[in-house]
């Protein structure tokens, strides 16, 4: 590990093409001190393996992604969702990581390949209120395996297909119910560079000791034909790296900063390279203001 980079993760959705040792590999020669992984990595060498994997390279797990996708409204919707979140959490146990990061999901029946069909349920309102009847039932789950369920707001451009959570405020105030411990949120630079109560709703997560994880990238334009991989390295873009960092510092987060990007040309480069150039810009843009 080098001197500097010791909150700093790679996520692997960063270098999606890559195995799982693959990414460990680059995680590790970058200097780096953690790697967030995605749960069809875990999945295909079993937990155990997965986290034998990240432990023998000298790496912890900062995250693992992802659980959510809670608002369905029928009966065997929620059975479905609420077993699959178990999965998550035990997952999440295995490889050695508090940190579940959860997308609450969209309107349900949603899908980003196709319009909505007839008859989708618009209510958005409703579907923020199942979020909330599944956490109450995965908290106490979360609990018991040490694991906390972290929300995550996406921009509202995703909120009808994949996040009903737009704000880091909402996010806060579905949170607000549960022990600290069980239920945080992540400030995602890409998802809530934008909003107006930034400031203010990182401070408050500080102070209710929420603050999860923190997850970096910038906001490219133009976008991609999906606006979901347009993501860039920090410093590409349009973010204020300096000033929301310093908010998260402010508000007393000590934990990994995971770099998680979407970009079908990042993801065509070699993992050892990308990871390089994620280690110098968190290096660059990040952590001075840490």
């Amino acid at each position: 590990m080098t001197a500097g980079l010791e909150r700093c993760s790679l996520n692997t959705g960063t270098v999606k093409l890559a195995s799982l040792q693959e990414a460990v590999d680059a995680t590790a020669a970058a200097g780096m001190g953690a790697i967030g992984l995605w749960r069809h990595q875990v999945q295909e060498h079993g937990a155990e393996t997965a986290r034998k994997i990240v432990e023998d390279a000298g790496l912890r797990v900062s995250s693992l992604c992802r659980g959510g996708f809670l608002t369905a409204a029928t009966p065997e919707g929620v059975k479905d969702a609420v077993e699959d979140n178990l999965r998550a959490i035990e997952e999440a146990a295995g490889v050695g990581t508090r940190e579940l990061v959860f997308v609450v999901g969209g309107l349900p029946g949603s899908s980003p390949e196709q319009p909505p069909a007839p008859g989708t349920d618009r209510d958005v309102v409703a579907a923020r209120a199942r979020v909330a009847d599944r956490l109450a039932d995965l908290a106490p789950i979360a609990a018991e395996h040490d694991v906390r369920i972290v929300l995550e707001a996406l921009h509202p451009m995703f909120a009808a297909d994949r996040a009903v959570l737009s704000t880091l405020g909402q996010a806060l105030d579905l949170a607000a119910p549960f022990d600290p411990a069980t239920v945080g949120v992540v400030v995602d630079t890409y998802h809530v560079w934008w909003d107006p109560e930034l400031q203010a709703s990182i401070a408050r997560a500080g102070r209710e000791g929420r603050i999860a994880g923190y997850q970096i990238c910038d906001w490219n334009l133009p976008f991609a034909t999906s606006a979901l991989n347009s993501r860039g390295h920090v410093g590409d873009g349009y973010i204020d790296f300096t000033t929301i960092s310093r908010w998260v510092a402010e508000a007393g987060y000590t934990g990994d900063v995971e770099t998680e990007i979407f970009n079908e040309e990042i993801w065509a480069v070699d993992p050892t390279e990308t990871a390089k150039t994620v280690a110098a810009r968190y290096t660059e843009h990040v952590a001075p203001h840490l």
